[in-house]
């Protein structure tokens, strides 16, 4: 096949199939295309080869994107996803804001009208030129924007997996499993008997990620009973109810961990209805430590923010390629809701 000849398609070539074919990363063949002379001749003769071949024509807005830099990073705000995220997504902006300074960007919020179907507000963005690429947050399964945003070729990492695309290495994210397991682990070493878990409905990957370390932890302390956890949406009074059987089955002497704060809320309005102390009579770890926690002596797992945002900014900046994303270990924040003795000086 000569350089004329183009595989015949519906499809216009992405920069995902130039990847493929050239067997490099989508940066690579960004990279030949915007900075060639940063790439290793032989690569770039075979990168070269296979644009010619596909006939792939990068997107006029993401070369105006790479080549007119603004400065800044586009973040999409979830305004719907407030009730999950909570203020960790504001502490999350609020330390990109700072960093950025450090890396000589800036932040630019923006709303898409439908959360769930965001590429227009993102192409709004593109358009204008207001940034030279995104942050993604609430990465989510079906997600559609790493696959939008990596076939025209223009720059993003997300805090959070790239849960449906497992070769993408443009994350950072904070190990949910590994801070759920600690919890446990520090709830046993209190003498806590039976530990049970109230997470999200099935199907969230961060929710599932955070009961895994559950169901590992348990397990490897001999504690394992699947008929100790419950699922609640992220709202109070869901996670109430949902709260009441489960603590029935703990009993006193229990606990209960959970994949949030606002839902270790909901377990303890369900146990002050019961005339239960946290602590004392039940154990409870959340998750997050947010404001809420500290103020009532929840114990809870803090993410690091600071560092999720210092190496989401790095990974934008050198847009080196990487072997794999980052994973944070997470650290869990010891208060008067997981401690008997504690608890006694907190009522």
């Amino acid at each position: 096949m000569t350089t004329t000849e183009r595989r015949p398609s519906a499809r216009r070539a992405t920069i995902v199939d130039v990847a493929r074919a050239a067997a490099v990363s989508r940066q690579t063949v960004s990279n030949v295309i915007n900075q060639p002379e940063k790439v290793a001749p032989e690569t770039l003769d075979r990168v070269t080869r296979e644009i010619l071949r596909l006939g792939y024509r990068p997107s006029r807005a993401a070369r105006t994107l790479k080549q007119e830099r603004a400065g800044a990073w586009g973040f999409e705000v979830n305004t719907l996803g407030a009730g999950r995220l909570g203020t960790i997504l504001d502490g999350f902006v609020v330390e990109m804001t700072v960093h950025a300074r450090l890396h000589d960007a800036y932040v630019v919020p923006f709303a898409a009208e439908d959360h769930g179907s965001p590429i227009p507000a993102y192409e709004d963005i593109v358009a204008s030129r207001i940034a030279d690429g995104f942050v993604l947050a609430d990465t989510r399964h079906e997600d559609p924007r790493p696959a939008w945003l990596s076939e025209r070729g223009i720059p993003f990492a997300a805090f959070g997996r790239i849960w449906d695309e497992p070769t993408s290495t443009n994350w950072v994210d904070v190990d949910g499993a590994t801070g759920v397991a600690e919890a446990v682990r520090h709830l046993a070493s209190e003498g806590y008997e039976r530990i049970g878990y109230l997470g999200w409905p099935e199907g969230s990957p961060v929710g599932d990620d955070r009961r895994s370390g559950w169901a590992a932890a348990t397990a490897a302390l001999g504690l394992a009973d699947d008929s100790l956890q419950a699922r609640s949406v992220q709202e109070l009074d869901q996670a109430a109810l949902a709260a009441g059987p489960l603590l029935d089955a703990v009993g006193r002497g229990g606990a209960v961990v959970c994949a949030s704060d606002a839902l270790a809320v909901g377990v303890w309005r369900a146990m002050v209805e019961r005339g239960l102390r946290p602590g004392l009579d039940i154990g409870l770890v959340g998750f997050d430590d947010t404001d809420l926690a500290t103020a009532i002596g929840l114990s809870s797992v803090r993410q690091p923010l600071a560092e999720v945002a210092e190496h989401i900014l790095a990974m934008l900046a050198d847009g080196a390629d990487r072997e794999a994303g980052v994973l944070l270990a997470p650290s869990l924040v010891r208060r008067a809701s997981s401690s008997r003795r504690g608890a006694e000086q907190h009522p």
